[in-house]
């Protein structure tokens, strides 16, 4: 099975050694995103329904470089520095998945890197 690498300029650049994502066998795995804009390289967290939508914009530009969209992922896994913004995060996450939402997991973690609130992780099947 080969792999492919999906890199767009539309989603921040990776900020270590690791792809936006990789496409392998018709299945993409997409790194976890951040609220960084990608033309600015700034940081949108002026509160948190904001910086989850910024996730979930530059989710969406790594699908669409693979030619996929919101409806092809099947697993997203979101990590968030405090639970306490979970129904906040959960209402912008679900505007992204109003039929047939993918598998998940939420899991509240210590620190995110650049210390942002919420990370964003998927898994799309074509």
């Amino acid at each position: 099975m080969s792999k492919q690498i999906i890199q767009t300029k539309e989603a921040p650049a990776p900020i270590g050694p690791y792809n936006q994502a990789i496409l392998a066998g018709g299945t993409l795995y997409v790194s976890g995103q951040i609220a960084l804009d990608a033309q600015s390289g700034e940081l949108i967290n002026e509160n948190i329904t904001e910086e989850t939508h910024q996730v979930m914009k530059n989710l969406e530009a790594i699908l669409s470089e693979a030619g996929m969209g919101f409806s092809d992922v099947v697993k997203c896994s979101i990590f968030v520095k405090d639970m306490g913004n979970f129904a906040t995060i959960n209402e912008a996450y679900g505007m992204y998945f109003k039929e047939n939402p993918p598998a998940r997991e939420t899991v509240e973690v210590a620190r995110l890197p650049k210390d942002v609130n919420v990370e964003i992780s998927c898994i799309a099947i074509k």
